[in-house]
């Protein structure tokens, strides 16, 4: 049977901190290349999209449209860039009462154990709301969630212009309740980010899971924004990123998948002791530790109170 389905251009694309590449099939299936300058303002908006455009040969204001291309694939940086450059989104977390500099106390590991003069990272959370929530390692409601005190709180930090929230409780990732409500006071107070660690990361250990949520708030509205940029110049082509799995996802599903940032920030278990020392204490490798039955696995085992 004759596919009569005309020919058209696909592009391949990796879009880094420096240089954006381009390699885009022709029709004919010949291949062309293009490298631009990934921040360049004053010349194009976006250097993957004005690549496309050069090498179909289109005026700065002509559609990228699905009967020219069908579809394009993009590798990109720009969450591990704002990681490391600290140009994430403004960020609050909100974390059970007493456990406020949790994250910043960490696990006290020493790296250099005779440095005499340690200088800590800056943190990626610029405020913190202590709730007024308390459940036990087995979960029983030790004290009840003030969701009043928690509203009035969040209005405060809302008022500041912070956007973006991570939600961390302890023994959050198995007793999800509590943190269930916080989201919901979160989005009627208007956050337009929402991480929780129940979804982000549901592992135990509060500083690890913690880390990985916080970077996942930091992160998502950025790379949120980028994505939608780029799918709003090419209206109608089918649009894939990469993931840092290898696989490819489609450009909707991409930056609105919880913990999505977080991967592609820290893609292998080796590179997360690394990219901990040069942006903060977070643990992001967390999901790239993490096995698929893990979770299921430890809710169904017996949790010692000691471990977080």
């Amino acid at each position: 049977m004759t596919d009569n389905t005309p020919a058209r251009w696909q592009f391949w694309i990796d879009r880094g901190g420096t240089f954006t590449d381009i390699v885009g099939q022709r029709p004919d299936g010949s291949l062309v290349t293009a490298k631009l300058l990934s921040e360049n303002p004053e010349q194009y908006r976006d250097a993957a999209v004005e690549g496309i455009r050069r090498l179909l040969g289109l005026a700065p204001d002509d559609p990228i449209t699905p009967a020219q291309v069908d579809c394009v694939k993009m590798g990109t940086t720009v969450a591990t860039n704002a990681l490391l450059e600290r140009k994430g989104d403004r960020t609050l977390l909100v974390t059970t009462r007493g456990f406020r500099d949790a994250l910043r106390i960490a696990y006290q590991a020493r790296p250099k154990l005779f440095e005499r003069h340690i200088v800590l990272p800056e943190l990626l959370y610029e405020r913190v709301i202590e709730a007024q929530e308390r459940v036990g390692a087995h979960g029983d409601v030790l004290q009840p969630l003030d969701e009043m005190h928690l509203r009035e709180r969040l209005w405060a930090a809302h008022d500041a212009g912070i956007r973006s929230v991570a939600i961390v409780f302890m023994h959050g990732w198995r007793f999800t309740t509590h943190e269930q409500t916080a989201m919901r006071i979160a989005r009627e107070v208007g956050f337009t980010q929402i991480s929780a660690s129940h979804q982000v990361s549901p592992l135990m250990k509060l500083v690890s899971r913690g880390d990985t949520t916080v970077v996942d708030a930091y992160l998502s509205p950025i790379l949120r924004r980028y994505v939608d940029q780029v799918a709003a110049q090419m209206p109608g082509v089918r649009l894939f990123f990469m993931q840092s799995s290898g696989g490819l996802t489609e450009a909707h599903r991409f930056a609105r998948t919880p913990s999505c940032p977080v991967r592609l920030a820290a893609s292998s278990a080796w590179c997360a002791p690394r990219l901990r020392r040069a942006t903060t204490r977070s643990s992001v490798s967390t999901w790239a530790a993490r096995r698929p039955t893990s979770a299921t696995t430890r809710a169904s085992s017996n949790v010692p109170s000691r471990r977080w």
